[in-house]
């Protein structure tokens, strides 16, 4: 356990703002010393008002100035931000897990060069008892999201299969299939259903369903859990963030709790 982590972000859009403004709050041991940006310009006045001096790079130098590089960028830049973390045998956590499941080869890149990979929960809940039940059997893990039709707005599978969420009186299954499947489909709006995935008994076999649904003003899920150790539900509703709904306001707010765990001396949960 170091003392103090330097810590980089790899975008500063809603989640990434969200989060250095917390490091800058924080009175812990984690320094915010660089992070990277489509707008060079935007990033930095964004940085000024919240008195950060932390460096402006491109995504790839992110590994060489941090101890730990918090990926949010989109997920098209996965790879141009992890791998050089964990080939510098740095600390990764990954926002876009929908990403790193397109890219799982990195899993074992880490390992041979000493780097970690640690998946935040994110705007799930229940992570710590999927991981226990884990070392045993588990017979199924199903999750239902339901969220705003405008959370899922743009999402590539209503693009590609012609399905239109506005102006919906009813809720409307948009999708049925596995978290592989699901969390490509919609990369900026499930990518619990991934971590969900990696937890459990893997993406491609735990089964999702997703909702479009106007009654709904936060975005909702259920996790169903059968297990030689124990049945269990999991049910969260997450306030969207103010920014942008397709995010969850818990989500920086989870990744801040995990690089707490980096340097306390008390650590809770599994």
């Amino acid at each position: 356990m170091q003392n103090s982590i330097s810590v980089a972000i790899g975008s500063l859009g809603t989640v990434g703002h969200a989060l250095a403004r917390r490091l800058m709050d924080s009175s812990s041991n984690m320094r915010l010393v660089a992070v990277s940006a489509r707008d060079c310009a935007r990033a930095r006045a964004r940085l000024d008002a919240l008195g950060c001096a932390a460096e402006v790079v491109p995504l790839h130098k992110l590994g060489d100035i941090a101890d730990v590089v918090v990926e949010c960028a989109p997920a098209e830049h996965f790879r141009t931000v992890a791998e050089p973390v964990v080939r510098a045998g740095k600390i990764l956590v990954p926002i876009s897990v929908a990403g790193l499941l397109d890219h799982l080869d990195l899993v074992d890149v880490a390992g041979a060069c000493g780097g970690r990979i640690m998946v935040p929960s994110g705007a799930i809940v229940g992570l710590d008892a999927l991981r226990g039940v884990g070392e045993g059997k588990i017979n199924e893990v199903r999750m239902i999201t339901r969220k705003p039709p405008s959370g899922l707005a743009g999402a590539p599978h209503l693009i590609k299969n012609g399905i239109n969420v506005e102006n919906l009186t009813q809720a409307l299954k948009v999708f049925e299939g596995s978290a592989e499947e699901g969390a490509r489909g919609f990369p900026a709006n499930v990518n619990v259903a991934a971590a969900v995935g990696l937890a459990g008994v893997g993406p491609a076999s735990t089964k999702l369903e997703i909702w479009a649904d106007p009654s709904v003003t936060r975005n909702v899920h259920e996790i169903h859990v059968s297990a030689e150790a124990a049945n269990f539900r999991l049910y969260i509703e997450n306030l969207p963030s103010e920014e942008n709904p397709k995010t969850g306001r818990l989500v920086a707010m989870s990744i801040m709790a995990t690089l707490r765990r980096l340097t306390s001396p008390l650590v809770v949960g599994s």
